[in-house]
C-alpha cells in the first residue's frame, strides 16, 4: 500500500444541466495594442464561441464570453465586483479572483433579480479571471429562474447531439473559424 494519494483523474467532470463549460480561450495583449480574445464554451449540446476586443486581457475575455453567451442570457451581465487577492508572497504565488455579477439590464421577471459569485485561485490570474467569470455565469444559469435557458438557446440554433455524443449543427452558412488569422489583423 502506498503512502501517496492516488492521482486525480483527468477525465472531465459531468456538467450540471443548464451550465456552460469553458472549453478553451486565447488572448493577446501588450503595450500600444488593442487586446483581443476568443473563447469557446459548450453547453446544451452546442459550442458557443465569440471573439472581442477590450482595454486589457481580462476585459477582452469578459467581452468575448458575453458575446458568446448573449443568446443564452439575452444581454451582458452587470459586473458588480472584480477582486484579485494574493494568497501568498512571491512571483509564483496564487491569486484568488472573485467575480460578482448581476443579470443583464433587460432581464425580466425573476430573471432580473440576484447576485452571483464565482471564485478561482491560480498562479495565472488571467486564467483565474475568466474561469471565475464563467463560474459566476454558471451560478446565474443554475438559478431556478434561469432553468432551461441554455437548452432553449441551443435548440433555437438547431444544435443536436447524436447517440455517439458527436455534435451536429444545422447551420448551413457556418464556416470554420481561423483564430490565427483573426489575431493577425
Amino acid at each position: 500500500m502506498s503512502d501517496f494519494p492516488a492521482p486525480e483523474s483527468a477525465a472531465p467532470q459531468p456538467m450540471a444541466p443548464g451550465r456552460v463549460r469553458l472549453e478553451r480561450w486565447t488572448v493577446t495583449a501588450g503595450s500600444n495594442v488593442v487586446s483581443r480574445a476568443a473563447v469557446v464554451l459548450s453547453g446544451g449540446g452546442h459550442d458557443w464561441q465569440a471573439s472581442a476586443e477590450g482595454t486589457g486581457a481580462v476585459d477582452a475575455l469578459y467581452k468575448a464570453v458575453d458575446a458568446a453567451l448573449v443568446e443564452i442570457i439575452g444581454g451582458h451581465p452587470l459586473l458588480l465586483a472584480y477582486d484579485v487577492h494574493a494568497l501568498a508572497e512571491g512571483p509564483s504565488a496564487e491569486g484568488q479572483v472573485t467575480v460578482r455579477i448581476a443579470p443583464p439590464v433587460g432581464s425580466r421577471g425573476d430573471r432580473a433579480d440576484g447576485r452571483y459569485t464565482g471564485e478561482v485561485a491560480s498562479s495565472n490570474t488571467i486564467a483565474a479571471s475568466v474561469e471565475a467569470y464563467v463560474k459566476a455565469l454558471n451560478a446565474l444559469l443554475g438559478a431556478e429562474s434561469w432553468a432551461g435557458a441554455t437548452a432553449e438557446a441551443a435548440s433555437a440554433r438547431g444544435a443536436l447531439r447524436g447517440p455517439d455524443g458527436a455534435r451536429a449543427e444545422l447551420v448551413d452558412e457556418a464556416e470554420p473559424i481561423d483564430t490565427t488569422e483573426w489575431f493577425n489583423r
